[in-house]
This record gives structure tokens, sequence and C-alpha cells, in this order.
């Protein structure tokens, strides 16, 4: 009896080896990593509390399994790791990131091995495979095994991934969906759920995005069975593909996995994280950074739509940017054949004199989608866009809006990083639409000025539906879409919407946006006319409004329900709020941290679409009053 004892012991040891455990640099965040009965695991602690539960690890490469029968070959001693970089078009300027490091190497039954790197930073759990290969073996990986165990009583803010191919002009996926707000682990999409997916345990928040992305990899997403709480990322639709290439990742020689990112902490913390981009690759090489400019634009489209897209029209924004000392003007659709390239040549000339510069839209499109807008198909190749991009560079463009891509299979990714590097070598800005979520591009490419993945404001113009949910969809988008990636979700429309649909936000609420959004080129969605029907102050305001932000500090908010952020720039500091719900709320703000003393008050006035301008001292405690779907801002 006491050999059969002793057996099952022996037996138990085997099966489970011991976990190893890295933790962050103020021991708040622990990972347990481990091999059990032969498959790869973590948990995370926050607090010595679990967040995450004994979860997943592991893929498929070629023919060979690195998630079943793995014995542990060797685990690295802790390290530290460091990285200082800055950023014109994230919520803050300078970036210092610090996490414990430690590599873990698994064998399978061939002998092969595969590593995995953790890294726990204050913030939160970053985590990559890494394998070593021949230089001339072609590796594919056929499935990840990776997924997130959360606890049964945690809840979650999600954004369902719409079906490939479906859609307006078969457009989708393209990120713009609503998002569900506070529901029950296990909530069930049949087509998953994108990144950034918030997640709340207790009162511990969980932010999982990916980073890293080089175009070897696709984009992932996650998806769970019926009323389960675990979370396992999955491979895109075999359809959201570059047309004739593929969609799963594939590689020559040694290769590493986009980063598995999950931030962790308070509200406080996940909000002023930047893990987004602190696990992106460092920026390209540059012979030259100073076209890469950060600013606001005019826009016609978004007020007049394709009618518009006249040349007279386009001299009238360009000229509205120019008396609202904005850097940009877009044009869009169709611009080749209702301007024409060499009228447009003449408008670049006419709005670098008055200090602007234009940015011109493209459609992406090759076969994947049915959208007519032109021009299309001029940037399907190196070689057609070094024509095309030489072209606009001696025209005078400063950047271009590319429109309709198709989803996130490997090839598609590998698109979005040569349209990237080529742009650079002609000195575009670049500004994705109907695209993926850029899981920290901005960082790689800072010349990646915006990317939509968002449902906005455009939407807004077209469906009441969309009005009637834009309060507490836009208090939604901080806190998920916009909390790592610069969002062009083309905010602020300060008078009247010129279709059937009316607005219910406020005035002060669309102001509060041009703050509370992040983007490197902020294109705004209102017209001249518009302007001109609100105040001076506020005009004043959106003429000297910061173009970028040196500091963040998340002052108050929910998801969805209310959100208060400070930016700092310079000396200067702006907060700006926003109510999610349909109801007066009295929000008490303690900003003496700030050291603003006076500030002016940008809130809501009697009616919708006024204004209460004052100066107010902030130096103690002060109470905002929000109206239903109402917002503020103070500014120094």
């Amino acid at each position: 009896m006491k050999h059969n004892f002793l057996f099952l012991i022996l037996l138990l040891c085997t099966a489970f080896s011991q976990a190893q455990s890295l933790s962050s640099p103020d021991h708040k965040i622990r990972v347990d990593v481990a091999v059990s009965s032969g498959q790869p695991v973590y948990s995370i602690y926050f607090n010595k509390v679990p967040v995450l539960q004994k979860s997943a690890l592991g893929v498929d490469i070629n023919d060979l399994s690195f998630h079943d029968q793995l014995k542990t070959s060797s685990v690295s001693p802790v390290q530290t790791t460091e990285a200082h970089y800055n950023m014109l078009n994230a919520k803050k300027r300078e970036i210092t990131y610090k996490a414990n490091k430690r590599t873990f190497i698994w064998s399978n039954v061939q002998g092969k091995k595969i590593g995995v790197t953790f890294q726990v930073s204050n913030d939160g759990v970053a985590f990559r495979y890494e394998f070593t290969g021949k230089q001339d073996l072609l590796s594919t990986v056929n499935k990840e095994y990776t997924s997130y165990h959360f606890p049964e009583t945690a809840k979650a803010w999600l954004q369902h991934k719409a079906e490939a191919q479906t859609g307006w002009e078969h457009t989708n996926p393209s990120y713009e969906e609503n998002y569900q707000q506070d529901v029950a682990i296990g909530t069930f999409s049949k087509t998953g759920w994108v990144y950034p997916a918030l997640f709340k345990s207790n009162d511990v928040w969980m932010a999982i995005t990916e980073a890293g992305m080089d175009g070897k990899y696709c984009g992932t997403f996650i998806k769970n069975e019926p009323d389960s709480p675990v979370y396992q990322i999955t491979f895109p639709d075999t359809r959201e593909v570059f047309a004739g290439k593929g969609s799963l990742p594939e590689s020559k020689g040694p290769w590493t996995s986009p980063w598995r990112i999950i931030a962790i902490g308070s509200l406080k913390t996940v909000m002023e994280s930047t893990l987004g981009t602190d696990l992106a690759l460092p920026a390209i090489s540059l012979k030259d950074a100073s076209f890469i400019k950060p600013g606001q634009a005019s826009w016609s489209w978004i007020m007049s739509k394709d009618e518009f897209i006249t040349y007279e029209e386009q001299k009238k924004y360009i000229d509205y940017a120019a008396d609202m000392k904005w850097a940009y003007t877009l044009i869009d659709v169709d611009w080749d054949t209702k301007i024409g390239y060499e009228k447009v040549t003449e408008l670049a000339a006419y709005a670098a004199k008055k200090n602007v510069g234009l940015l011109l839209w493209y459609n992406s499109a090759g076969s994947w989608n049915t959208v007519p807008y032109h021009p299309k198909n001029k940037l399907l190749t190196h070689e057609s866009r070094v024509e095309e991009f030489s072209r606009l560079q001696k025209m005078g463009i400063k950047g271009v809006k590319i429109d309709f891509f198709n989803g996130d299979g490997r090839s598609m990714i590998a698109y979005y990083t040569e349209i990237l590097k080529d742009a650079a070598d002609y000195q575009l800005l670049v500004n994705f639409h109907g695209a993926t979520l850029p899981r920290g591009w901005a960082r790689t490419y800072p010349h990646l000025m915006t990317t939509e993945a968002v449902k906005g404001f455009e939407m807004v113009t077209f469906m009441q539906e969309a009005a009637d949910m834009e309060a507490t969809h836009a208090a939604m988008l901080p806190f998920t879409r916009n909390l790592f990636d610069p969002m062009d979700f083309t905010p602020m429309n300060l008078y009247k919407i010129p279709t059937n649909v009316v607005r219910k936000t406020t005035s002060a609420f669309e102001l509060a946006t041009s703050v509370l959004f992040l983007s490197g080129i902020q294109h705004y969605a209102e017209s001249p006319e518009g302007m001109a029907k609100v105040p001076a102050d506020v005009k004043t305001f959106l003429s000297s409004l910061p173009v970028h932000w040196d500091e963040v500090k998340f002052i108050d908010g929910l998801p969805g329900k209310l959100v208060v952020i400070a930016r700092r720039s310079g000396s200067k500091w702006y907060v700006a709020g926003i109510n999610g719900e349909n109801k007066p709320k009295k929000v008490l703000l303690d900003l003496s941290a700030l050291k603003m003393a006076k500030a002016t008050l940008f809130n809501d006035g009697k009616e919708p679409l006024s204004f209460d301008i004052s100066e107010v001292n902030t130096a103690q405690k002060y109470e905002v009053e929000l109206k239903g779907n109402g917002g503020f801002v103070l500014a120094q």
C-alpha cells in the first residue's frame, strides 16, 4: 500500500511540473508557468488573487505539435528589460517601459524546441512564441492554442468580429461594430471578438490585445464556446487575404510571434498603460522624419458626401482649415476624375501658400470587394505604389487615406506593412480606413497618423440608430478601441448634421471628443457653415488646441457610462469628460495635482446646441454638472 501511494505521488509529480514564477517589478502581478500533463499552461495573479486561471499555451508548426507531450528543456534566469521611446500620436510623448523577463524552452516528442518569453511590467503581462528553425525552412503555423481563462464571475466589454465578405460591397471585417457592455463572462458570439477586449474580475481590470505585427503572422481575435469563460486565440477566416495569397502565419528560418498582451490593474492603471505600443516593434529608420507632423484637418465629405468633391468645395475647405489654423485638408473619393490630378496639384499649391497640406483618398482594393470608388488598384504592387507615391510627392501632397482592406490574414497584414514602408520613402503620411486594428503600428511606422477600425461619426450621419447610441458608444472607445492606438473616429459635430438624422449629444459633448479621442490627424466632422454658428471662444479653443500630448491622467469613469481624462501639452492641462447616459450627472473633480488654478470651462448650455462658458477655479475640488448625453472641457 505504501509503495502504491509513493508511486502515485511520483506519477503526479511527473504529470505536473512545478510552476516557475515571474513577477512585476512592484510584485503586484505574478505569472506562473508550468507543463501540466505534457501541456504548457500559465496563470496570472494580481495581489495574490487569481485573475486568469490555468490557461493554455502552444502552437502547431508544419507537422510538429508544440502543445502536447512537451517537456521543459530550460528556464532562463529572471532578467530586467527596459525601453525608452517617443511618440507624437499617442497618449503621451516620452514613454518608458520596464519589465521582468523570463524565457521557457520546451521540447516536443521529436526533440524540436520552442520558446515562450514572458515579460511582466507593473501594468500587465506580455508573452510571445519564439521558434528556431533552419534558414531555408519555410514554417507555417497551423494553429495557436493560447487561451485566456477568466473567473466565472468576471464581466466583459466586447465587440463582435464581423463575418468576412459581408456588409456593404463586401467590405467586412473592418472593426466597425458596437461594443457589448458589462456582459457576463461566457457571452457567446458565433464570429468571435476583436481586440482590445476588456474584462473585469472583482476590482481588477484586464485589456487584451496584441502587438509586434511584421507581416509574417496573421492578426488574431478571441473566441469562446457558449457560457465558457475560456477565450481562445483564433486565426482569421481564410477569405481575409490579399488576392491569391495565404492567411496562415508563414516565415523562413527563426521567427517570433506577435506579443500577446494583457494590461492588468485598476481602471486608472489600464487607462494610462502604454503596453500596446511598448511591445510594438521599434520605429523604422527614416532619413528625414521632419514630414511627420500631427494636426487637425478639415474634411468636406463627412458633411456633404460624394456630390461635393469639386474644385471649388475643396478650395473652400482649404480656406476653412487655414482660418482655423489647422494643418490639413482631406479630399475624399473620386477626386481623380471629379477634380483631376492637374487641378489637385493646383489645390495643393494654393493650400501650401496658406500653410495647409492636402491629403488624398485611395481605394486599396483588388478583387476582395466591389466598392466602385476610386482611385482604385493603384497600390496593389510595390511598382505601382512607387509610381503613384512618387507622383503625389511631386504634386506636393502630404498624405494618403487608404480604404477598404480585407481583414487579418497574413498576406493582408503584409500588405499594410508594405504600403507603410513605401509611403515612408516618399514622405507621405498614412491613414488606414475600412481597416484592421493597427496593433501598435503607430510606433513602428510613426508616419501612420491614424486608423479608422471603429464605428465612427460617419455612421451617425447615415442612421438615426447610430445617433441614438453615439453617447454610450463614444464613452466606450477610450477604454477599448482608442486605448493604445490612434483612432480616426472623425469626431466633433458642433452644430447640426445636414441629413434627416438628429444628433442626440450636446455640443459640449462633441467638443470634449476633440480632447478625449486620440488621433495623429484629427479629421473634424464640422463644416465651415457649422463652425460659423458656434461661439468665438469655442473657435479660439479649436484654433489653439495642441496637436500632440505629453502626459495623460485618468480622472473618472466607467466604460460606456462616463469618461473624464486630463491631457497635458507643454505646461497646459486640458480636462474633458462625456456622459454616456441620457440622464444628468454631477462629477466631483479633484484636479489639485494638475495645478491648473484657473481654467475656462466649456459646459452644456441651456439648449442642446449651445454652450455655457465660464472661468472657474480648479485649485480645489470642483463639481461639474453634465446633462444627459452631455460633456465638458476645462482648458488653461
